[in-house]
């Protein structure tokens, strides 16, 4: 699929405010057609969301609940959230009781993950894909004829030569070097191998940019620290998705008014300078191997949570074209530059070095000791450049 919009700018992202176009493209890629327009609506879904106690999961609970447009929602946790206007079931996603659990839905909306950057990777790997392999088979021996599978854009990769902004239908050229991609690259395997191996049900995957909302990742901390890296000969560019937009593109889905791969975010990008202005945080560039090796150096020896993979997707640009969704009349109420705001409000003394999160006293002492560094990461690579010059 091409960009609704091929010649967005690359300096200023800007939210395309169109209320005169319809709500269905005419035939467009990904976007489900109703057999007869003109005649009686199908019945109203029964929608089940697992992960649905918290996150994004409860906000979808709560929207589909408040819609005309769904029957029932079933909500599936480990513990029972908020919604009243739920059924909730408790228990693991992992455990194959859950096709009772399904039995009657239409829909399964998937979002139980655990992409927690202080999780033991085994441990959450195992997670991830048992729990996805589960509700899958789950959902087809119960009869679902649909699940929604939740990724990230990060599956496309982090590369110098990608596309801007890539085609939804681009190929996944992520590795398993960034936290939690090789987990979310296994669960798309999973959602695409499904329909062979279950006639009868279909898989919809809805990947966001870089996800901002109560959210904590490598990339969200990347602006809690008191200088942003940036990697020398790299050009960096931030496309953002609030939370309520994914939601928002999530109830589109799981009313089947799309349908195959979605990407979803914020009109257009962030250039790596327009970042710097907005946010006020200035940057402190690095040479590629410097900052790749201390990276990988840092994570080695458990200093921080974050793989050297990770920094990749602050070097080279990984926008998504949104045009599925935008076909179908879906439009983000956010722009780049709000939900920027929005995260810098949130890590509002939060402090942050190379993926590690200190305390107070920590992070006084970083930065009186980094000066000009991204601490420990800045440190490490300043360590390194010194004994350079001296010739050690």
């Amino acid at each position: 699929m091409s960009s609704p919009d091929p010649h967005v700018s690359d300096k200023r992202s800007r939210a395309t405010q169109d209320e005169d176009r319809p709500e269905h493209g005419d035939g467009a890629p990904g976007v489900r057609q109703p057999r007869n327009p003109e005649g009686p609506r199908r019945p109203s879904p029964v929608i089940a969301v697992t992960g649905a106690a918290s996150g994004v999961g409860a906000a979808l609970v709560s929207r589909l609940a408040a819609s005309d447009e769904v029957k029932q929602v079933v909500a599936i946790d480990e513990r029972r959230g908020d919604c009243a206007a739920a059924q909730w079931h408790v228990l693991d996603v992992r455990d194959p009781a859950i096709a009772e659990k399904l039995r009657g839905a239409d829909v399964v909306v998937h979002l139980a993950l655990d992409l927690d950057l202080e999780t033991d990777p085994a441990a959450r790997t195992a997670y991830n894909v048992r729990g996805t392999q589960t509700v899958l088979t789950a959902a087809a021996a119960a009869g679902v004829h649909r699940v929604v599978l939740c990724t990230s854009a990060m599956v496309y990769g982090a590369l110098p030569d990608n596309d801007i902004p890539l085609s939804e239908d681009s190929e996944l050229r992520a590795t398993a070097e960034a936290t939690g991609v090789g987990d979310l690259l296994e669960i798309e395997r999973l959602g695409r191998r499904a329909p062979r191996a279950h006639p009868g049900l279909n898989v919809t995957v809805v990947r966001p940019a870089v996800l901002v909302g109560g959210t904590d990742t490598a990339l969200t901390r990347y602006f809690e620290s008191p200088r942003l890296l940036v990697v020398a000969g790299s050009r960096p560019t931030w496309q953002f998705c609030h939370v309520e937009d994914l939601v928002s593109a999530l109830e589109y889905a799981a009313l089947e008014k799309v349908e195959g791969e979605l990407a979803v975010g914020c009109e257009g990008w962030l250039e790596q300078e327009e970042v710097e202005e907005l946010s006020g945080i200035r940057r402190m560039e690095l040479p590629s191997a410097v900052a790749l090796g201390a990276a990988a150096r840092l994570h080695r020896i458990g200093l921080t949570p974050s793989p050297a993979g990770d920094l990749a997707y602050t070097m080279h640009p990984w926008v998504v074209s949104v045009s599925g969704l935008h076909a179908a009349g879906w439009r983000p109420r956010w722009t780049n530059e709000e939900v920027l705001a929005e995260l810098l409000q949130e890590v509002a003394g939060r402090h942050t070095v190379a993926g590690r999160r200190l305390g107070r006293r920590d992070a006084a002492t970083a930065a009186g000791a980094a000066g000009a560094t991204v601490a420990l990461l800045g440190a490490a690579a300043a360590v390194r450049l010194a004994r350079k010059r001296r010739g050690i």
